[in-house]
């Protein structure tokens, strides 16, 4: 397989829905990143989500830990929908790690949920980083997806919150 690949569109559209135009000459393309496509493929789903349930836009909000010098040294990053505050990313440097920071930035990322009026808060982790540090802040594992490279897994946290 190249680094970019085309694929002609079949003859005719298998398992087009009736009263559906036509769209014409489709293909596909395999490539490497593309930003454009995901901006775009972003808003679509974002709104196709918000009037699927009536929650509205995602709002993304971050917390950032600093050290002396202004860099960052930690950070949390993460959505708020409706009533649920996801944390998309967490981080800390690795000379703080086991200092709290972790858990601070937890707490500050819930503050915000229930801040927002959230009742649910959700974070999924892999089996190598930290399952056991959710579990300590009250999250329940909720499920697991296998195939994580190295033999671990993806699993998934949920806790109420602002209860």
């Amino acid at each position: 397989m190249t680094a970019e690949q085309q694929h002609p569109d079949p003859s005719g559209p298998p398992g087009r829905r009736p009263g559906r135009p036509a769209a014409g000459r489709l293909s596909l393309r395999t490539g490497g990143q593309d930003d454009a496509l995901e901006r775009f493929l972003d808003e679509q789903l974002t709104a196709f989500n918000g009037t699927a349930c009536g929650a509205g836009t995602p709002e993304e909000f971050s917390i950032r830990v600093e050290d002396a010098t202004g860099e960052p040294a930690g950070g949390l990053t993460g959505y708020v929908w409706g009533g649920l505050c996801a944390v998309h990313l967490l981080w800390v440097r690795e000379d703080l790690r086991g200092a709290g920071w972790g858990s601070r930035l937890m707490r500050a990322a819930e503050e915000e949920g229930v801040r927002r009026g959230c009742t649910d808060m959700t974070v999924s982790t892999y089996t190598f980083q930290a399952p056991g540090f959710y579990r300590k802040l009250g999250f329940r594992e909720t499920g697991r997806t296998p195939g994580v490279p190295g033999g671990h897994a993806d699993v998934s946290f949920h806790k109420p919150i602002g209860g």
